[in-house]
Order: C-alpha cells, then sequence, then structure tokens
C-alpha cells in the first residue's frame, strides 16, 4: 500500500524520482519548483457506456425478460425443410382410426426422423412454393373439389350466424361454441361425402377426426396452432388419396386456407377461444402460424413491400386483403392494444430481416421446430395409415 501511495504521489512524466521536498508549499506540485497544476484530464462524454448517444440508441430496446430456454440458434443453423412430392397411397388401401402416439421427447425424435413426418413437411413447403410471389386475387386453377371444399367452410362460417353467443360473465371460452363444435361433428361425414369418390368413403374412418380437430377444442374451448396442423394434415391426407391434386395447390392456399383462417377468427371473436398452447407475448401469434409462411411467400421478391412494411399503415390499409402475412398483422393489431414492439415482440424483430425470402425460409425452420418438434402440441396429434408415428 505504501508503494501504490508512493506513486500516486509522483508526477505523471516521471519514473521514479525522488520524493517531493516537505518544505512545498503547495500540495498539487511535486516539486516545489515546478509548474503548479497538471494536464487537465481528458474531457469525458456525457453518455455513459450504458447509454449511448442517440445516433447509436436502437429503435426498441432490448428486451428485459426474454423468453426462457430459447433455441434460437439451433433454428438458424437448422437446414431449410424443402418442398417433396406427396406419396400417393395405392388402391385398395386399409384406412384405421388415427390415434396419439406422441407421449416424450423420444416419441418426437421418431416422428421428426421418419418419411411421413419429411412428406408432411414437405407438402407444407410445396404450398408455400405455390403462391411466391402471387397475390391472393391472382388468377389459378380451381377444381370442383376446391370449389367444394371453400363451400363447406362458408357453411361453417355461416353456422356462427345461427349460433349467437351465451350472454356470460367470462372473458374466454363462450359455451356456445360447444353448441357449432357439436353440429360440426354431427355433419362431418355428409361433409366429407361432398368431396370423396364412391371408391374412397371408406377414409372417412381416418380423415374425419383430422377434420373435426381442425376448428378448436370443444371441452377447453381453444384454438392454436396444433389444430391448425390438423386442417392442413387434413388437406395432405386428400392429397395422399389423390382427391386433390398438385395442380390445385395455389389455389388450397389463395381459396381455401384464405376461407379457414377467416372462420377461425369468426369463431375467435364470436366465441372468445382462448388461445391453445400460447407462447404469449413471445409467441409469433396467439392462434396461427401458418398463415404467416405462405403469406411470406406472396411478398417475395414485392418491388416496394419489405418486412418493415408491416409499420406503414397506409400499406396494411390497401394490400392486407391480398396478402395473407399483411391480413394477420392488420387482425393482431384490431384485437391487441399498444405498441406493437410490446405485444408482438417477435414479429416486431422479424420486421428488421432484410428480404420476404429470409423470412419465409426462417418460418418454415421455426414451424418444424416450434410445432412439429413441441410434445405440448404433438401430443395431440392423431396418427393412422396415411401420417404415420415412423
Amino acid at each position: 500500500m505504501e508503494k501504490t501511495q508512493e506513486h500516486n504521489d509522483r508526477e505523471p512524466s516521471e519514473s521514479r524520482t525522488t520524493p517531493a521536498s516537505p518544505t512545498c508549499a503547495s500540495s498539487t506540485s511535486v516539486k516545489c519548483a515546478g509548474s503548479t497544476s497538471f494536464h487537465p484530464p481528458p474531457k469525458q462524454s456525457p453518455w455513459s457506456e450504458i447509454s449511448p448517444p442517440p445516433t447509436y440508441r436502437p429503435i426498441r430496446s432490448p428486451a428485459i425478460n426474454p423468453p426462457p430456454n430459447t433455441n434460437s440458434q439451433a433454428i438458424i443453423l437448422a437446414p431449410v425443410p424443402q418442398s417433396q412430392k406427396v406419396l400417393a397411397i395405392s388402391l385398395p388401401h386399409t384406412f384405421q382410426s388415427p390415434s396419439k402416439k406422441i407421449h416424450s421427447p423420444d416419441d418426437i425424435r421418431q416422428f421428426i426422423n421418419s418419411d411421413s413426418s419429411k412428406n408432411f413437411l414437405g407438402f407444407i413447403v410445396s404450398l408455400s412454393e405455390s403462391t411466391r410471389s402471387h397475390k391472393t386475387s391472382d388468377s389459378f386453377h380451381e377444381s370442383t373439389t376446391v370449389k367444394k371444399i371453400v363451400s363447406i367452410i362458408e357453411t361453417l362460417i355461416q353456422w356462427t350466424e345461427e349460433i349467437p353467443p351465451a350472454q356470460q360473465s367470462s372473458r374466454y371460452g363462450n359455451i356456445s361454441y360447444r353448441t357449432w363444435h357439436n353440429r360440426l361433428v354431427e355433419n362431418s361425414e355428409s361433409l366429407m361425402l361432398q368431396i370423396l369418390p364412391e371408391l374412397l368413403k371408406s377414409s372417412m374412418v381416418e380423415i374425419v377426426p383430422y377434420f373435426t380437430d381442425s376448428f378448436g377444442n370443444s371441452s377447453r374451448i381453444d384454438y392454436g396452432t396444433g389444430h391448425e396442423t390438423n386442417f392442413s394434415a387434413w388437406l395432405y391426407c386428400l392429397a395422399r388419396m389423390g382427391v386433390i391434386e398438385e395442380v390445385d395447390y395455389q389455389a388450397l392456399v389463395s381459396r381455401v386456407f384464405v376461407n379457414y383462417i377467416e372462420l377461425m377468427r369468426k369463431l375467435q371473436l364470436v366465441y372468445n377461444l382462448e388461445p391453445a398452447g400460447s407462447h404469449g407475448v413471445w409467441g409469433l401469434d396467439d392462434y396461427h402460424f401458418l398463415p404467416y409462411i405462405f403469406g411470406s411467400s406472396q411478398l417475395i421478391n414485392h418491388k416496394f413491400m419489405k418486412p418493415k412494411s408491416i409499420h406503414n399503415e397506409d400499406i396494411l390499409e390497401n394490400f392486407s386483403n391480398e396478402y395473407m402475412y399483411l391480413s394477420c398483422i392488420v387482425f393482431i393489431k384490431k384485437v391487441k392494444k399498444g405498441l406493437f414492439a410490446e405485444h408482438s415482440p417477435l414479429l416486431d424483430d422479424i420486421s428488421g430481416v432484410p428480404n420476404w425470402n429470409k423470412v419465409n425460409s426462417g418460418l418454415l425452420k421455426m414451424y418444424r421446430a416450434e410445432v412439429l418438434e413441441k410434445v405440448p402440441i404433438m401430443q395431440h396429434f392423431l396418427f393412422g395409415s396415411l401420417i404415420q408415428c415412423s
């Protein structure tokens, strides 16, 4: 300690000189004959390291409490899922009643590594590619089957008008939804007969459960990405049976899926469906995932609209009917209050991605990791002869 103090009492320009004389009058000078002042200290910046100058400040401050157990790095490093041709079944085929088979992470790994899982995800990628750089209103092939599926969804929308919500005090879960869902179950086979040829009527035992699970759970009165995945699984089963073909894919997105999202938003607003398995503020969306994948594909190579365009109210107002991604943003802003960056931080972060191609590939990887690889979601998924667990 004494050596340290002795060093601090010397003039900075000298090294180990004779200590100052005790007869010095000023304590600010090391040598009586020398200057009585040191060089002025360097001027300090008024900005601390924690708070840099305004020109370096981010638009939105980093989140104070990031989501727990995030695997974002694993998602970034994962390969982008690729499209695959749907594996068609051979007739005659033995259909079976599907059942739940996911109970643990080991079951998930078995499913993800299976050919069935890769073909199912490849089907979703193919749907995404079919609508690449296309507006919803663009012309496309629309088969009789597609028109019948759209008609079925329009019927389900009409039922919401016929079954009004019950008067109750609880915010979520209007019990009238159970009446709507019961009507769905009761009429499901007759609805399937509208699109199935005579040769495939025996498939109803397998595809009806996917269909009835596509619109939420009547016991919990909730809806989430697992139910949305059931709807895409139902379409995949129809594709495997040859009821819908690859030429129908763009229509499946721009007509069938657009109407399906319209129906689900109607159900969410009328019956106040609770989000199923929502990540809260850290989720992409309380209810949906696939419209962001298909919607980002629609916007790939757009001349003017970039991911950051979701913050432009004029663009949202004028183009949300043409692009599913923008439609999702409009709906979120309608049902949620406050700053967008606070109630939807993940979507806000995605708006900083430079182009839609990167957004689309990132969302495909995220869908596999956050939906198909999650036990809480996939434990309710059904497996049969058309979609196998291994």
